[in-house]
Order: structure tokens, then sequence, then C-alpha cells
């Protein structure tokens, strides 16, 4: 096998950070896909848990409880006055 050139030293290491380049993009777009399909689970999730808490009181208390175990004020404003659909005030 011939000495290799610094020429063709330089052009393997372009390929492999090229590959790597790839490689981490290709991972991006799997963490992100997965993101976004964990995002739509809950979205759904949540919209029938709050049809069902509409529906029957079990899912209402179940609804009240989880609210009330908010810990973080960022996420405990969007329900400050929030009543499910059909409460009594």
């Amino acid at each position: 096998m011939p000495t290799p050139t610094p020429e063709a030293i330089e052009q393997a290491r372009k390929r492999v950070a090229q590959a790597k380049a790839r490689l981490d993009a290709l991972n991006a777009r799997v963490a992100t896909e997965g993101r976004r399909l964990d995002t739509r689970r809950k979205i759904i999730l949540g919209g029938l848990l709050l049809d069902a808490a509409t529906k029957d009181k079990r899912f209402a208390g179940i609804v009240s409880e989880l609210t009330h175990r908010i810990s973080r004020d960022q996420d405990r404003k969007p329900f400050e006055g929030w009543m499910l659909p059909g409460e009594d005030g």
C-alpha cells in the first residue's frame, strides 16, 4: 500500500466530517420527531381527560387534584380562575 499523501489524508478527514454532520442531522431529526410525537400525545390525552371530566365527576376530581399538584408558578398561571366547562363557580 502506498504512503498516503497529505492531500489524501485531508480528503479523508473532510469525508469523515461530512459523514458526521449527516449523522448529527439525522439524529437531530429523530429527536425532533420524538418531541413532536410526545407533544401530540400529551395534547390528545389532555383533551380526552378534559372531555371526560366534563362528563364524569370521577375524572373532574382527577383534574382538580392534578391542577392542585402544579408546583411551578409559570405552570400554575394559565389555570388561575379556570374552571372545567359545566362547573358551577
